[in-house]
């Protein structure tokens, strides 16, 4: 394997451990902030309004984690097309 192959190996690898941890903070975000927004006194059922405030909440969350991501990942690619590990 060359240094190159090695080099977009690790690339990979750090952007699938990224996502997955970013991915895994959105929920729990998500869970934190809409719920609790949402649905002030919980029961055995959730209300029509309560259900739509909880999905725009989490279009909200993910539209703002996708720009995020997005940005976050052009750096790395920036990072990387900038500097050389031969």
């Amino acid at each position: 394997m060359d240094s190159d192959s090695v080099k977009t190996a690790i690339v990979k690898q750090v952007l699938v451990e990224s996502n997955t941890a970013n991915a895994r903070q959105l929920i729990e975000k998500i869970n934190e902030n809409c719920f609790t927004k949402c649905v002030p006194k919980p029961g055995s059922s959730i209300s029509s309004s309560e259900s739509s405030c909880v999905t725009q909440c989490m279009e909200k969350y993910m539209a703002a984690w996708n720009q995020v991501n997005s940005a976050y990942l052009r750096r790395i690619q920036q990072e990387v097309g900038n500097n050389s590990f031969t």
